[in-house]
């Protein structure tokens, strides 16, 4: 077999930037927070809309202190944001972004149940 004259071709690169440790951190962070099912599913109930603790403890089906624990920690990490109506405290998603990932996250996990076809 031949030796090659040329170092091999580098994986073409196409985003316009590339993200630094703190960055990477930070995502793996996000990630981290979504690998638990009961935070995902709040996070996707609050991608329709703001929410306060009982009904999205009515709509996961979890208890409203274990409700209460993930929304604190979704606050902390600033994934979510919440501000005060009266006597209850109404959750919301901090940004677009977040939605996007939930949303994408769940249509991948979809067609890995369903066999749909994937997408280019």
């Amino acid at each position: 077999m031949p030796e090659r004259d040329t170092a091999p071709t580098p994986a073409v690169h196409r985003h316009e930037w590339t993200p630094d440790r703190e960055q990477l951190e930070a995502a793996s962070t996000v990630f981290a927070l979504l690998a638990d099912a009961t935070r995902l599913h709040l996070l996707w109930l609050l991608a329709e809309g703001e929410a306060d603790v009982t009904e999205l403890a009515n709509a996961s089906g979890a208890a409203r202190p274990a409700v209460s624990q993930h929304l604190a920690k979704l606050r902390l990490a600033h994934l979510v944001h919440s501000r005060k109506e009266g006597r209850r405290v109404v959750y919301s998603l901090r940004d677009g972004h977040l939605r996007g990932l939930v949303v994408e996250a769940l249509n991948h996990a979809d067609h890995l149940m369903t066999g749909e076809p994937w997408h280019s």
